[in-house]
């Protein structure tokens, strides 16, 4: 049995979570096509029978602005240390940026394996992707170059091979059956917030997330009730649209995937409460899951 840990980081909005979905062949990360989709480092665990994978979807890294901003860049950079290898994913479809070179630059402080992931090569050219290779070379020493299109499948069991040379570890740490780490409750309050990035426009998902207050499993159905926290009045009327509409498309939505995902009849409450600045409060900061950080 050989096994490890593999961190996922990169700029915002360049595949991580697609990629890890596509690894595991199960939906462990909400995905959408705006940035900052990933609050949480979300463990997903690959399985085989000789091999175990446990990778960590990390949220991307950008300049923070708030709070939840530094909170989340905090996290990312956590997971350069001690790690087996890690992933920098880059999307090959725009040229280098700023943010990566700064990216690239804090990873030459890590002492693991950094492969380059070039996502969506899908649309590229072959000589584009080359070019594009040889550029990020010229700034980072890469233990591994894997082009990949995690939306299509493409190349994904090769870097899975290419990660196996790299895992130092010969302990199990979870079951077989296991695939992620997260809770249910953090799971559907993730699917809740995904269908809103889905449905909304550009202004509200920055200001928005989700809390499920309710999961009671009956003979027949299950209950499940989230709550919809955003910081100012304008977008909790969004989010409700004109008679109730949105939010009634976004609980049509949520409850689809439960009753798909849990194997049974779902009845889904969504509640949107104003919490003016809930960013910037470290009380509903570790309410909703940020509590194992260094509040500063």
């Amino acid at each position: 049995m050989k096994s490890g840990f593999v961190s996922i980081i990169g700029r915002p909005n360049v595949g991580k979570s697609t990629l890890l979905n596509s690894i595991l062949n199960y939906k462990v990360a909400i995905t959408s096509n705006k940035a900052q989709t990933t609050r949480n480092i979300i463990q997903g665990i690959y399985n085989e029978k000789d091999y175990q994978i446990i990778f960590l979807d990390t949220p991307g890294i950008s300049k923070p602005e708030t709070k939840l901003g530094r909170i989340l860049n905090k996290e990312s950079y956590s997971l350069t240390k001690d790690i087996d290898v890690i992933l920098f994913v880059i999307d090959a479809s725009k040229g280098i940026g700023g943010g990566d070179k700064f990216i690239m630059e804090s990873l030459k402080k890590s002492n693991s394996p950094v492969f380059l992931i070039l996502n969506k090569i899908d649309k590229i050219s072959r000589d584009t992707l080359f070019l594009m290779i040889k550029e990020y070379q010229s700034y980072f020493p890469f233990a591994e170059i894997v082009p990949i299109s995690a939306l299509k499948n493409d190349n994904i069991t090769h870097l899975i091979e290419v990660i196996k040379k790299y895992l130092n570890d010969n302990v199990k740490y979870f079951d077989d059956d296991t695939v992620t780490s997260s809770s249910l409750n953090f799971m559907i309050s993730e699917i809740v917030r995904e269908k809103i990035l889905y449905l909304t426009e550009d202004e509200v998902p920055h200001s928005i997330t989700c809390l499920t207050t309710k999961y009671e499993e009956k003979k027949d159905i299950i209950n499940i009730s989230v709550d919809i926290i955003v910081d100012r009045d304008s977008l909790k009327k969004i989010i409700i649209g004109k008679g109730g509409e949105m939010l009634k498309n976004i609980g049509t939505l949520a409850r689809k995937e439960f009753e798909a995902w849990l194997g049974q009849k779902v009845y889904l409450e969504l509640y949107v409460k104003t919490v003016k600045n809930w960013r910037e409060k470290e009380h509903y900061l570790k309410e909703l899951g940020f509590n194992e950080l260094n509040f500063k």
